[in-house]
């Protein structure tokens, strides 16, 4: 079957997980530190666009890792990827970090794929997934090197068990796997870092919205994305509670 006639959601994970297979060849050509993550963002990012393009060439392209013309405002459809998320993991040598290729359809994260290659994972809108409750004291993915003060916050009002993990994408599907519950954020990100996992977390029944409660919306101007909240639906208003009495929520 030929790209252009696949389905948007095996579009993505097709590419994501091709994308994946190449960052994985690049880490044995002996490349080290900060070339290794250079090398794999642009043969990553470049093999990403080469097909998406190919399939999908009436639609509009946000990249990390390209100059962004802003041509894609004019679009309903616009691809948002991230090529490598989570580069330093990536060149120490560890599992996780993604790829994650979305496709956002009148600013909804619609279509996504994330791809944690190096534990042989795709991850995408078209997946079953079965419901998983909460455990109880729930499980917070951090970042491993710089959780901001407003998640360990929540995190110790609610008792919970904090998880140090590296990308977005990873802590992301760390929650729809079922080993956490909670991936709050309130240090800042832009757009590639989580429409593909937005997508996921949605069609996988999770809750995922800005800090507020609003959300998530992409293709905009601006792609700075300030904040967010990805759990268990059944956590999710006494999550935003807490967050707004915190003053954590963006006024």
């Amino acid at each position: 079957m030929s790209a252009a006639s696949l389905t948007d959601a095996a579009l993505a994970a097709e590419v994501a997980a091709e994308a994946g297979r190449l960052l994985l060849a690049i880490r044995e050509e002996g490349h080290q530190g900060r070339a290794l993550g250079d090398e794999g963002d642009r043969r990553a990012n470049a093999l990403i666009l080469e097909r998406l393009r190919a399939a999908r060439p009436d639609d509009g392209f946000l990249s990390e890792e390209s100059a962004d013309d802003r041509k894609r405002l004019d679009f309903r459809r616009v691809w948002i990827i991230d090529p490598l998320d989570g580069t330093r993991e990536y060149g120490e040598g560890r599992s996780d970090w993604a790829v994650h290729v979305a496709l956002a359809i009148d600013g909804r994260p619609e279509v996504g794929a994330v791809a944690l290659p190096a534990l042989g994972l795709t991850l995408a809108t078209d997946g079953a997934y079965a419901p998983i409750p909460a455990q109880s004291p729930p499980r917070m993915v951090v970042s491993r090197t710089r959780a901001p003060a407003e998640v360990t916050a929540i995190a110790g009002a609610i008792g919970a068990e904090l998880i140090p993990m590296g990308s977005a994408g990873a802590k992301a599907m760390a929650v729809v796997r079922g080993e956490a519950d909670i991936y709050f954020h309130a240090g800042g990100q832009y757009e590639w870092d989580n429409c593909a996992p937005a997508a996921v977390a949605l069609a996988a029944g999770l809750h995922a919205s800005r800090a507020d409660g609003s959300p998530l919306v992409y293709n905009n101007a601006d792609t700075r994305v300030p904040d967010l909240l990805f759990c268990r639906p059944e956590l999710a208003d006494h999550l935003l509670a807490l967050i707004a009495a915190a003053g954590t929520a963006p006024a």
